[in-house]
């Protein structure tokens, strides 16, 4: 691992309970004398385990796999929001996550309160968030509700706001999870559009998609997951043909 790297993930592993949220094992500290000592442990499965790359400033890098083999779990990690089990990752740069856009808003608070609580949750100054307010609101497409409480919203607005948000971010990571994958195609479009620049200006991207034309459009370097080891880590071509492989190899003959 080099220095100048802006993401080293050393030997990341994570470990979830079948049935049951990992959030739930922090209540479960608190509450285990409550419990019966004879009680069966959960059984217990890694998502991610054995996982070890470096990610360099300025590097788009598609993530790719199938349903469930940890590519949302690592962009979780990746992130912060979610505590390896074993290994570390190291950060050089704050991160703006473009992942469950929606996730943050409360149903109870307008748009424009969750608008101000989310840009102060991810470090936007007073003075900035002033400076940009209008333009998020209108890249969302939600001037006439931004005084609407959020519960109101559909989910596509939600979407639109929580992307528009966070895209305004300056933070020199950005990770994306199917966030390009909403709206209709004028809103996709303007994401394109907004990706695209946030790439010019040199910041550093991770995406997990399905969509090949995605994955070829912003990426350059491809990583393979698969039964939650990292099987490929070279080009974008690469990566998608050891999925392709994988996934071929699924059907009957």
């Amino acid at each position: 691992m080099t220095e100048d790297a802006i993401i080293e993930a050393h030997d990341l592993g994570v470990r979830f309970a079948k049935g049951r949220r990992r959030n739930a094992r922090l209540r479960e500290v608190f509450t285990r004398r409550n419990r019966s000592t004879t009680a069966a442990p959960a059984p217990e499965f890694w998502p991610l385990r054995h996982l070890s790359f470096e990610i360099q400033p300025g590097e788009a890098v598609g993530v790719i796999g199938s349903n469930g083999t940890g590519k949302s779990t690592l962009l979780r990690l990746l992130a912060g929001v979610l505590i390896p089990d074993e290994g570390q990752v190291i950060r050089r740069g704050r991160v703006a996550p473009l992942i469950a856009l929606s996730a943050g808003f409360s149903g109870d608070l307008t748009g424009r309160e969750n608008v101000q609580l989310v840009a102060s949750l991810h470090g936007m100054d007073r003075k900035t968030l002033k400076s940009k307010f209008d333009e998020i609101v209108a890249f969302a497409e939600v001037e006439d509700h931004i005084d609407t409480p959020v519960r109101h919203y559909s989910s596509g607005m939600k979407v639109r706001l929580g992307f528009s948000v966070i895209s305004q971010l300056e933070h020199p990571i950005l990770l994306v999870d199917e966030a390009l994958a909403v709206g209709d195609k004028r809103f996709k479009k303007k994401c394109y559009k907004t990706m695209r620049n946030l790439l010019n200006e040199g910041r550093t991207l991770i995406l997990v998609s399905h969509s090949e034309r995605d994955l070829t459009k912003f990426c350059t370097r491809g990583m393979f997951l698969n039964a939650g080891e990292l099987e490929v880590d070279g080009t974008v071509d690469d990566a998608l043909a050891a999925y392709q492989l994988s996934e071929d190899q699924k059907v009957p003959a």
